[in-house]
Formats: C-alpha cells, sequence, structure tokens
C-alpha cells in the first residue's frame, strides 16, 4: 500500500508543479503556466488544490507576481517525476570518486520512490554504468561537501595539500567552486598566498580547517569554472612539452582530433595552427603528437630528446612495417625484425622520414635550436 495515499491520489500536473516549487525558487506564474501547458486561471486552481492539501505555497510580490514553496519543518517529501528519477539515477550510477556513497544513497532513493517509479530506477541501475578511467581517485565525501559548504558561505579555507611529485604544504584559499573532470574532483580557488588564482584535487586534501573570515568573490580568469579548469590544463608546463607547427587551420585540428585534447591549439596565420602539449608522462605527450601527426598534413615539431627519441622508435617500427606486402610482418604484427630490439625493448629508428615539402606529409624533428630528421 502507498504510504501516502494524498500523494496516491493527485494528478500528474499537481505532482508537475510541487517538483517545480520543491526546486527552491521563486517563479513567475507566467513561467509555471508555460511549463506546464496550462493557463494562468488552471495555474491559480492547481496552487489552491495544492494549498487544500496543506502544501504551503506563498504568492510573491512583484511586477508579474509569482508563487514558491515555503520553507520549514513541515514542508512534505519531496517528490519526483518520471524524468527527475531518471536524472537522480544516471547521476548516482555515474558519478565518479563516491561510487560506495552513490550506492548507498540509490538504495534509499529505490526504497522512497513510489512503487510507479521503481522499475523505472531499475532499469537505470541495472543497466547503466559508466568506464572509470585507470587513474580515476576516490574521494572523501565529506571533504567535497565542505568544500561545497565553503564555497557557498564564501569563507576562507586551510588544508594541507600534496602535490602531483609528492610534496605537501599549507594552503589558504578563497573556494569558489568544484569541478569533476577525467575522474577526478577539483577545488578552482583563490590562493592568497601566491595572489593568483588555483586548482587543487580534492582526492590530495586533508585537515580541511574552516577559518572565522569570509571573503567578496573575486572575478574568474575564465567564463567558467570548467573553462577555467580546461584551459589551466592546457596552458600548463609539465615535464614534457612539445610544440608542433600543422599546415592546418586551428578549427580544422579541434575538429578532427577527439576526445580531450590535453593541449593549447591557436591560429598562426590562414591554414597553419601551433600546438603545444604538455604532460609529465612521456606516453601520453607521444601519443598526442602521434595523433596529430596523423592529421596527414605537413607539421615540424620542436621536443626534447627524450620525445624524439620515442618518436624515431616509432617511426621505424611504422616504417618497416609499411614498406614491404601486407603479409611481410614481424612477431605481434609489428613487421619489425627481432634482432633490432635491443634490451630495452626498443627499436632503432631505420625508416626515412619525409621532409615538410612532401606531398604525403611528414614533419622534422628538432630539438632547442638543433634540428633532426627522425
Amino acid at each position: 500500500m502507498d504510504a501516502n495515499p494524498v500523494r496516491k491520489d493527485m494528478p500528474q500536473r499537481l505532482l508537475r508543479l510541487l517538483s517545480l516549487l520543491q526546486g527552491g525558487r521563486a517563479w513567475s506564474g507566467a513561467e509555471l503556466a508555460d511549463r506546464l501547458g496550462v493557463s494562468a486561471r488552471t495555474l491559480r486552481r492547481d496552487v489552491d488544490r495544492l494549498r487544500s492539501l496543506h502544501y504551503e505555497v506563498e504568492g510573491t510580490t512583484g511586477v508579474a507576481g509569482g508563487y514558491r514553496l515555503a520553507p520549514g519543518r513541515d514542508v512534505p517529501p519531496l517528490l519526483l517525476d518520471d524524468e527527475e528519477a531518471v536524472a537522480i539515477g544516471l547521476g548516482l550510477v555515474t558519478v565518479a570518486g563516491v561510487e560506495e556513497s552513490a550506492l548507498r544513497a540509490l538504495a534509499k532513493l529505490r526504497r522512497a520512490l513510489p512503487a510507479r517509479l521503481r522499475p523505472r530506477l531499475a532499469a537505470v541501475e541495472g543497466t547503466t554504468t559508466a568506464v572509470r578511467g585507470p587513474e580515476a581517485s576516490t574521494v572523501n565525501p565529506r571533504n567535497v561537501a565542505a568544500l561545497g559548504d565553503a564555497c557557498r558561505g564564501r569563507v576562507v579555507v586551510d588544508f594541507d595539500y600534496r602535490d602531483r611529485r609528492g610534496g605537501a604544504a599549507e594552503r589558504r584559499v578563497e573556494p569558489h567552486h568544484l569541478v569533476a573532470h577525467g575522474g577526478h574532483w577539483y577545488l578552482i580557488a583563490y590562493d592568497t598566498a601566491r595572489d593568483d588564482w588555483r586548482s587543487f584535487r580534492a582526492d590530495r586534501i586533508s585537515g580541511l580547517r574552516a577559518t572565522l573570515r569570509r571573503f567578496v568573490p573575486r572575478e574568474m580568469p575564465a567564463p567558467d569554472p570548467a573553462t577555467f579548469l580546461t584551459r589551466r590544463f592546457a596552458a600548463a608546463t609539465y615535464l614534457h612539452t612539445v610544440s608542433l607547427e600543422v599546415d592546418l587551420s586551428a578549427e580544422e585540428v579541434r575538429k578532427r582530433v577527439y576526445g580531450p585534447f590535453p593541449g593549447v591549439v591557436e591560429a598562426v596565420e590562414e591554414g597553419v595552427c601551433r600546438v603545444r602539449l604538455s604532460a609529465d608522462s612521456l606516453d601520453l605527450v607521444c601519443q598526442y603528437t602521434a595523433v596529430v601527426a596523423a592529421l596527414g598534413a605537413r607539421f615540424t615539431l620542436d621536443a626534447p630528446p627524450e620525445v624524439r627519441e620515442r618518436l624515431r622508435t616509432a617511426a621505424g617500427f611504422l616504417a618497416e612495417d609499411t614498406a614491404g606486402p601486407p603479409h611481410a610482418v614481424g612477431r605481434s604484427g609489428t613487421g619489425s625484425d627481432p634482432e633490432a630490439v635491443g634490451p630495452s625493448g626498443a627499436a632503432g629508428a631505420r625508416g626515412s622520414a619525409r621532409p615538410r615539402g612532401s606531398a604525403s606529409g611528414g614533419g622534422n624533428v628538432s630539438g632547442g635550436t638543433t634540428r633532426s630528421m627522425p
């Protein structure tokens, strides 16, 4: 039996109206009527019906007037329509970093929903999953909640932070926003000691302490927190950095490179752009350099020795595999000669590279001011 027969007998339109009002904001009468697809007169009747069911719907003053649900302990339990139940289920199933807590919340949500919506939620839960990256982190939900409170309350916080090299230091920041990206949660904040904006991985924050100081929010140097974070990643300088000048427009490169791109693409002149890649991972930098080279346009490359050596090795394997007939391949299908593989498993670069002027594309590899062919 439904635990709340009053709600069971409520028509779907009233449930939708109540759902909108429970969002916490004040709605104008015109907005609500448009969302529900009813006239202003029908809306007023629906509001009166909710009031008769002891939902405290307040009228708001203003040019057009409006409605909101009064806060308080006597407000009835949260009601969800079909779309909202599915949205919450999807969010809980695919959330990163707090999977265990999300599953507990999903079980409670399942029990709280009316019988009509439980099969819909079960379908989402049983058929939906998210790919967890190999470096995805697990974050303490209490830390995330405390950081969210500090962002909303504009409270300066202190914490101990461990950077990517393992060094630890105490930081004092004005917290601005939390952003989920690439399997991690990041805090966007203004570091008062460094007098600059910074991003902090939430799983590396410990000893979070709220101070008694409040702050006036500063203007962030980006249109939104997500853009700030992605720009920060792209512009940062890490252990390995390369620069490619490609005979393609910046727009063309962005369109043809799929997935998140750990670099900056900027126009140099018409039909030519510069791509900058930087990461602590040699594998990552080389892989994305190869991605840009695989676009088939002519390019030049400025790269440190370790990157050039890796690319020469890859060029050698590729040249061997594409030089002979399709069936003439070495072990593992690489087309390599076992005798050409040294103790470290790397082969010498024996393929020839095409100069920049080649019709089929190619590139020059340089480190600093010295240029050599791969």
